[in-house]
C-alpha cells in the first residue's frame, strides 16, 4: 500500500512492517499505540522505525492511518478528562482538609 508519512510516499505492507518491527523492543507507551504481532509499540517509535526519519518529522496521526489501512489494531490516547469543578463550598473544605462531599 502507498502512503504518505512526512510528505514523502511509503510502499508499505503488512507482512513488511511486521518484518521490519520483528526484534525492536517496544518502548514504554504513553500515548497512541499500535499492536504489531503480540507486543504494543508507540506510533512515534513505529514510524520512526519504518520510514528511517526523525519523530519531529511527522505526526502520529499519519502513522495510525497508515497502520489502520494495513490492518494493525491501534489504539488512540484518550482526551484528558476535564478537571471536576468544586463548589466554593467544597473548595473551601478541600483546603481546610476535609473531604469533599459531593
Amino acid at each position: 500500500m502507498r502512503c504518505v508519512i512526512a510528505r514523502f510516499p511509503f510502499d508499505l505492507s503488512k507482512s513488511g512492517v511486521e518484518d521490519t518491527m520483528d526484534g525492536v523492543r517496544p518502548q514504554p507507551v504513553d500515548g497512541a499505540s499500535v499492536t504489531i504481532g503480540h507486543r504494543r509499540y508507540p506510533v512515534m517509535q513505529v514510524g520512526e522505525v519504518i520510514t528511517r526519519q526523525d519523530r519531529r518529522d511527522f505526526s502520529a496521526r499519519e502513522v495510525v492511518r497508515a497502520m489502520t489501512l494495513l490492518g494493525f489494531a491501534c489504539r488512540v490516547a484518550p482526551e484528558a478528562m476535564p478537571a471536576r469543578t468544586l463548589t466554593p463550598l467544597q473548595a473551601a473544605s478541600a483546603l481546610l482538609g476535609a473531604r469533599p462531599t459531593g
